[in-house]
């Protein structure tokens, strides 16, 4: 049997290839928050949450102006950005709200609440904030039992304040 990954691994960054970095830069700074950290030269960006080198990627190398994969093909589903609280995570749908922007869609998993929605370049993006472990819904052996419920929007927003 293969070792288990060491427990404490986690993703730490996603680097996308975009159409146009300006465009992508104003959806993942100008909506979503996230500083840029540094620019490499005309045709990549870094951004981060807080001082953290970066989180997020962005190139124009291979797809400046290029378009996104036809449905039906194989690629990234989507990135998921955890955030530390719900009111955290209500602040961000403030930002997407004000925006104009819309949401693909938006559930209570049990575990977590996501809002899910789309980049400039059509990648799917999450935003979600766990739940505390012993809240999360488990099955009569223990097991756990996520589940894909309506999420309320408008008590989310008001966690927002």
């Amino acid at each position: 049997m293969t070792q288990p990954v060491n427990p404490q691994t986690r993703i730490g960054h996603v680097h996308l290839k975009v159409a146009n970095l300006e465009r992508a830069i104003a959806f993942y700074s100008g909506v979503l928050g996230f500083g840029v950290t540094q620019r490499y030269g005309q045709g990549a960006a870094f951004l981060a949450a807080g001082d953290y080198h970066h989180h997020i990627g962005l190139n124009t190398w291979e797809s400046a102006g290029g378009t996104p994969p036809p449905a039906g093909h194989t690629g990234l589903y989507h990135t998921a950005f955890l955030y530390p609280t719900r009111a955290a995570l209500g602040d961000a749908l403030k930002r997407v709200t004000q925006a104009g922007l819309t949401l693909d869609g938006a559930a209570d998993h049990g575990v977590s609440e996501a809002l899910y929605l789309r980049d400039p370049d059509e990648n799917g993006v999450e935003l979600y904030w766990d739940k505390p472990q012993a809240a999360w819904p488990r099955d009569a052996a223990g097991n756990l039992a996520m589940l894909n419920a309506p999420l309320d929007l408008k008590t989310l927003l008001a966690e927002a304040g």
